[in-house]
């Protein structure tokens, strides 16, 4: 079987490099993926390949069906949506949608995954039970395309056991993979605070509730939220990015001041905890210097925790597959991905797949206006995830 799977990641590569040009070439923003799921429904349909359209508005369900379907039950997940940036690439295949660009390579985990389910739709009388393939939207945008497919019951009927996700990796080569058992990816949530205070004239600051002097002192001690009430063993971040006044100038002190930030960290229960005191804090100091605050969390994704004993199988599965020298291990890392909504629920495994080649100058973190793949890459990712999926459906528990 794996010599087989190897054999068709091959033969599929050319194509699936093909197709993965043409979703970089028309990206969509998270939730607005209408023609990227008409172009990944042509592609299962063509291959005669059943799936269901429409789940969390563009998202696609696929299920490849081996002998006996019912005995056992895993899903793939690969998600669709683009990102807000221009591309810079000078490449045959640059995004023709301006200000959109497929930045986080989820045009090669959509490619990858409908390369998966043809490579396990030729083999599906060699291996019994059914691969559930999901091709999710809006990855990049709350309350994330993850959620609200299984809230509308993405996971039932049929039910898996068992779910896997890959994503790129520029530090890794291509041809490598990566992964780390547990907690493996941080929550992250959405700060928006609204600081109120008097305007006035900026020489005459005693008639005024200054707004942006409350703010500095807000920002300094919300950092100790972190370093004087989070157990240093837990890991955490609050940062807040972005600052604006409304109606300030050099000579003129605004009415209020908007911060946008995020929290980070890896536990739910301190992030409960995290949540309410810097409410608590916030507004007590604002309203103590005289003015008025509207604090606002907007949760996001979960801690991306991933299941012991099935990282454990994927990593020996993976040196099977690819050979012990192509496959590492990685460090927790703060950034986030809705795919923790299926690890809450599910044992689930979240790996990364190296796409990087420094001779090549493929090199450009993702989120940049400058990333790529080495797109031997693809061979490795459908590859490897269907033998993932063939191996998990062959274990009884």
């Amino acid at each position: 079987m794996k010599e087989q799977i190897h054999l068709l990641a091959r033969q599929f590569h050319e194509e699936t490099v093909s197709i993965r040009r043409h979703l970089h070439m028309h990206p969509e923003l998270s939730f607005q993926e209408v023609q990227t799921g008409k172009y990944v429904a042509d592609r299962l349909k063509e291959n005669g390949i059943e799936y269901k359209h429409g789940i969390a508005g563009n998202g696609l369900v696929a299920l490849i069906k081996g002998k006996n379907p019912k005995k056992r039950v895993i899903a793939l997940r690969g998600d669709m949506d683009a990102l807000p940036i221009r591309e810079a690439n000078k490449v045959s295949y640059k995004s023709k949608n301006e200000g959109v660009m497929h930045a986080c390579g989820h045009d090669v985990h959509t490619s990858s995954l409908l390369g998966t389910a043809r490579i396990l739709h030729q083999l599906r009388d060699r291996f019994e039970g059914t691969v559930m393939c999901i091709f999710q939207p809006g990855e990049e945008k709350l309350p994330g395309g993850a959620s609200i497919m299984i809230e509308e019951g993405v996971l039932k009927n049929p039910h898996p056991a068992s779910i896997f996700g890959q994503h790129v990796h520029p530090p890794l080569r291509a041809g490598m993979i990566g992964l780390k058992p547990g907690i493996y990816m941080a929550s992250s949530d959405e700060l928006y605070v609204t600081i109120k205070g008097r305007g006035g004239h900026g020489a005459m600051p005693q008639e005024c509730i200054d707004p942006i002097v409350i703010t500095a002192q807000v920002i300094s001690t919300l950092q100790q939220i972190v370093s004087r009430y989070g157990d240093p063993g837990i890991p955490s971040v609050l940062t807040f990015g972005k600052i604006n006044s409304t109606g300030g100038a050099t000579n003129i002190i605004p009415n209020e001041v908007k911060l946008e930030g995020t929290f980070r960290t890896m536990n739910e229960k301190w992030r409960a905890e995290a949540h309410k005191r810097m409410k608590k804090i916030a507004e007590s100091m604002v309203k103590n210097m005289g003015g008025a605050c509207e604090f606002n969390i907007l949760k996001g994704y979960p801690v991306l925790y991933n299941h012991e004993a099935l990282t454990g199988r994927t990593k020996q599965w993976a040196v099977e597959f690819l050979g012990k020298d192509k496959v590492v291990d990685l460090p927790a890392r703060m950034t986030s991905e809705d795919f923790a909504f299926f690890s809450q629920v599910m044992p689930a495994c979240f790996y990364r797949l190296g796409t990087g080649n420094p001779e090549k100058g493929i090199t450009s973190p993702i989120h940049t206006d400058t990333f790529d793949v080495d797109e031997s890459a693809l061979e490795t990712g459908m590859g490897l995830m269907a033998w993932l999926a063939v191996k998990e459906l062959e274990k009884n528990y």
